[in-house]
């Protein structure tokens, strides 16, 4: 006799991250309970109103806005922005184009340029070796 399966749970703080939210902009009873995998799916293929006003308006965690403004979330906290930002506040920043974050702009973009130069030497080395 098999006991009956049961579903993958996770905390809210995992569910927030895997959805790219900021957790403590989530209603209660999300930040309360323990999120399943299914449920989780459904938020993701059907997000409720909170969700999607959450993932336009903000705030947003730091990998969002690091992603936003396309720096590194190391760059962000270079320049002092520890705290969640709202979609408003990113706008500002871009429009604003501080030297900060031209120069960390940069930085991220000379750093994905080495990481696609040693990708693409290690499949060349991959294909000598065939």
């Amino acid at each position: 006799m098999t006991s009956p399966k049961t579903s993958q749970t996770m905390k809210p703080a995992t569910a927030a991250k895997k959805l790219g939210v900021y957790l403590e902009a989530t209603p209660a009873e999300f930040q309360e309970g323990v999120v399943t995998r299914d449920e989780l799916h459904a938020l993701q293929t059907d997000p409720p109103e909170w969700l999607r006003e959450l993932r336009n308006t903000g705030p947003h965690p730091r990998p969002v806005v690091a992603a936003r403004l396309a720096v590194s979330i190391s760059g962000l906290a270079r320049a002092g922005y520890t705290e969640p930002l709202t979609t408003d506040q990113i706008e500002e920043l871009r429009a604003e184009n501080p030297d900060w974050l031209q120069r960390e702009r940069e930085i991220q973009a000379d750093v994905q340029a080495e990481d696609e130069r040693v990708k693409a030497a290690k499949e060349a080395k991959a294909k000598t070796r065939h």
